[in-house]
């Protein structure tokens, strides 16, 4: 591609507390899309259209939850949660769990699911978080990749992770501390 071809692209990272119309319909495009191309958080096949939007309005209610949208050119391009312990377990309450990350096959490559981790890791650290943890599937190249490459690190794996289909498909646990921990 040459300069006079070239699309500049910008990547914004955000944090909502309410999603407009359009905001939940690009939110539920990226995340059907996502899901087709076998990056789902948990879905292997898109659910129905009102089951991702109250799935997405319910993330915003749940206070040990932070959603953070990346948006790529303006258009939400994909997502990930912060989920903190509930406030009875005060045991766990400096740890932090990085759930339903995803970005759209269209807008892979350009920095958004780093941008997501990074800024959901700001996040963390404002909140008293200490310690982050995530679980991936391991046909997920990309994704690990890019966790490997921001420092955290695998601890565990879990072989029966996902069933899809008849098959199992691993799943590899990682950990990231967010701050120098007393030993």
């Amino acid at each position: 591609m040459d300069a006079m071809t070239a699309q500049a692209t910008s990547v914004s990272i955000e944090q909502p507390t309410e999603l407009s119309t359009r905001d939940l319909d690009e939110l539920c495009q990226a995340a059907v899309a996502a899901i087709a191309d076998g990056g789902g958080f948990g879905w292997l096949q898109a659910p129905s259209r009102d089951v991702f939007e109250r799935y997405w309005r319910g993330v915003l209610l749940v206070p040990e939850r932070k959603l953070l949208v990346g948006r790529l050119d303006g258009v939400i391009a994909g997502a990930a949660t912060l989920v903190r312990p509930s406030k009875n377990n005060e045991a766990q309450a400096h740890i932090g769990q990085i759930a339903g990350s995803f970005v759209a096959p269209w807008a892979r490559g350009h920095g958004v699911g780093r941008g997501l981790t990074r800024r959901l890791e700001q996040v963390a650290r404002e909140a008293g978080i200490k310690v982050l943890n995530l679980d991936v599937r391991a046909t997920q190249a990309a994704a690990i990749q890019m966790y490997e490459g921001l420092g955290y690190q695998r601890w565990a794996t879990h072989p029966h992770y996902a069933l899809v289909g008849e098959t199992y498909v691993p799943g590899f646990y990682y950990t990231k501390t967010l701050v120098d921990l007393p030993q």
